[in-house]
């Protein structure tokens, strides 16, 4: 009888973990951002420099345990046309997956959409934070998507390797 409660234990003990730890990945971390306070900047040639889109409809996450988990979602009268003669192409896009309850942002669908070219991806800030750059990606039908992810200089820094000569400065903590 004993061995039996035993592992009733252990099951039960493993299932509540799996569940807490599930629940933790795709909840507790996250927080939504108020559509008052997101807002879209991508680098245009002209300046360098990241600047202000017209955008609206703006849903967007963050997490306080990464920096590669903020996520975006939002419409713009912006063509593809007028982007590309303005703003910055970002080569490499590659979406995160967003949790599951948000699901205005599928990067399946996303990455699938940047092969076919009905999307393009643009810098929304390179180094927003050392070795994470910002993307934003428009498509052909008016929709956008915004994450960050790990670039070459972040690569490096995660994987202890020295940077190379291109990498910024890296600040000191």
């Amino acid at each position: 009888m004993s061995g039996k409660l035993v592992s009733i234990f252990i099951l039960a003990s493993a299932a509540l973990m799996g569940g807490g730890i599930y629940w933790a990945y795709n909840f507790w971390y996250y927080e939504e951002i108020a559509s008052t306070e997101a807002s879209v900047e991508i680098t245009t040639f002209a300046t360098g420099e990241p600047e202000p889109i017209l955008f609206d409809n703006i849903q967007a996450i963050d997490a306080f345990s990464s920096p590669i988990r903020y996520r975006a979602c939002f419409t713009t009268p912006m063509s593809l046309a007028m982007a590309t003669e303005t703003y910055v192409p970002f080569d490499g896009a590659e979406p995160l997956n967003a949790p599951p309850w948000f699901d205005c942002f599928d990067a399946v669908a996303i990455g699938e959409a940047l092969r076919a070219g009905t999307a393009l991806a643009f810098t929304g800030e390179a180094n927003i934070e050392y070795g994470i750059d910002r993307i934003v990606v428009l498509t052909d039908d008016g929709r956008g998507y915004v994450w960050q992810q790990i670039n070459a200089c972040g690569d490096k820094l995660y994987d202890g390797s020295p940077a190379s000569d291109d990498c910024p400065e890296r600040p000191s903590q």
